[in-house]
């Protein structure tokens, strides 16, 4: 909402894709600026039916983009994430198919890229972090790795998050999507490989995550509650799709939630046995506390 200052940009580089067989729905959550201009003026110069605006619930930027993917009329075989300052990179969709054709389309599969860093004039800033670690359930469970923007996924994943719905209470439509992928016996795709522009900007709804004080932030979001919080919605929204659950992540989800009501040895002994991990020593020095401090 109110992206007049970038949107005009954003829209340019889906022009620029050399994948070009694609259809952009924009789910406006209450814009009061010249957004809905652009956006008039985008889908008159694009051929009938490319482009298509819908209003959005407006109850906070992951129930807006949720809400969208229920709103698509006409099924697609790929389905892709986008904010409104970022700048996709040409082969940006053209690397996401090529990714995801690789993995049966009847089972959830996820394509995510780094992002390349960008101040509010374009100036590079530098890079999203490299993760070390496989991307997994056990490690959805306890954090995200990859923002929404760059997130490329099939239909049986866009089928999975429809079927949990868009009214679920959760942090960010991304780690959700993270989420239910992996938690669902799916695929992900990490690619090193930036395939946008992400702008930084003092109206961002969610920064980078790649700057050196992210690991203070963490600090503060542990000691305020959030993370347990933030983990207490999740369990609960998996619930609506445990029947796809493979028995092993089943397994690992009822451990991990025992685990956070257990006093506290058991606690320590249940969150060890469900294996959930953060990619990096901070991230797990982290996890660790949190599960000390009964903050899990």
């Amino acid at each position: 909402m109110n992206g007049e200052a970038y949107l005009q940009a954003q829209l340019d580089s889906f022009k620029t894709q050399t994948h070009a067989n694609w259809t952009l729905w924009v789910s406006d959550d209450g814009s009061t600026d010249q957004t809905h201009a652009i956006l008039a003026r985008f889908k008159s110069s694009s051929p009938a039916g490319q482009v298509n605006i819908v209003k959005g619930p407006q109850k906070g930027f992951a129930a807006n983009f949720l809400s969208l993917l229920a709103k698509v009329a006409q099924p697609a075989d790929f389905y892709a994430y986008s904010d409104q300052d970022d700048i996709w990179l040409p082969q940006k969709l053209q690397l996401a198919v090529q990714n995801l054709r690789a993995w049966p389309a009847s089972q959830p599969a996820l394509y995510c890229t780094r992002t390349e860093l960008i101040d509010a004039h374009g100036k590079h800033l530098g890079f999203s972090r490299l993760w070390p670690r496989e991307a997994s359930f056990k490690n959805a469970l306890t954090q995200n790795i990859a923002g929404g923007n760059t997130m490329v996924f099939n239909r049986a994943a866009q089928q999975l998050l429809a079927e949990a719905g868009s009214g679920l209470e959760m942090i960010a439509h991304d780690w959700w999507t993270y989420l239910v992928v992996t938690a669902c016996g799916g695929k992900v795709f990490f690619d090193a490989t930036p395939t946008l522009q992400y702008r930084q900007h003092a109206n961002n709804l969610i920064g980078a995550n790649h700057e050196l004080t992210a690991p203070l932030r963490s600090v503060q979001r542990l000691m305020a509650g959030r993370f347990r919080l933030w983990n207490t919605q999740n369990i609960a929204a998996l619930q609506k799709l445990l029947h796809h659950l493979p028995q092993q992540n089943q397994t690992a989800l009822h451990t991990f939630a025992k685990a956070r009501t257990a006093p506290f040895f058991a606690r320590l002994y249940g969150v060890y046995q469900s294996g959930v991990y953060r990619q990096t020593l901070s991230g797990n020095l982290g996890l660790i506390a949190a599960t000390l401090l009964n903050r899990i």
